[in-house]
């Protein structure tokens, strides 16, 4: 009975021998086929290796330029509270401000031409 289920496999019925030179060529397909393969997995490797250092460095790139972005920001909000000071210091010695209301200062930005050619004048 045992013999009887080994015929019925499909592959035991479909054998079919093959010559030496037709297995030859069999066996180099396959090695070549093989080799081939291998060394499109290689390549496609050294591609993926090659593209996480690309973005390794543009990360790194980024990091440093944020980083000094920062402390830009850090400098220029420092000077803008020097700044600031300085103003208002100078704001409570300055006859020209005393003198003007807050509407005829500040419109349209245009503060420190009117200030600085007035407070020329005044100051010599």
């Amino acid at each position: 009975m045992a013999q009887d289920s080994d015929s019925s496999d499909s592959s035991y019925n479909t054998y079919q021998p093959t010559t030496g030179k037709q297995e030859n060529f069999d066996d180099t397909k396959k090695l070549n086929r093989r080799e081939k393969n291998r060394l499109a997995a290689q390549k496609s490797r050294q591609r993926q290796t090659l593209k996480a250092d690309t973005l390794h460095q543009e990360s790194e790139h980024l990091e440093k330029e944020n980083a000094a972005l920062r402390k830009d920001i850090r400098e220029l909000n420092e000077e803008l509270k020097y700044f600031s000071s300085v103003l208002k210091s100078h704001e409570s010695l300055c006859s020209v401000l005393s003198s003007l209301t807050e509407e005829m200062v500040y419109p349209n930005h245009s503060f420190h031409h009117t200030h600085t050619n007035t407070a020329a004048h005044l100051h010599l």
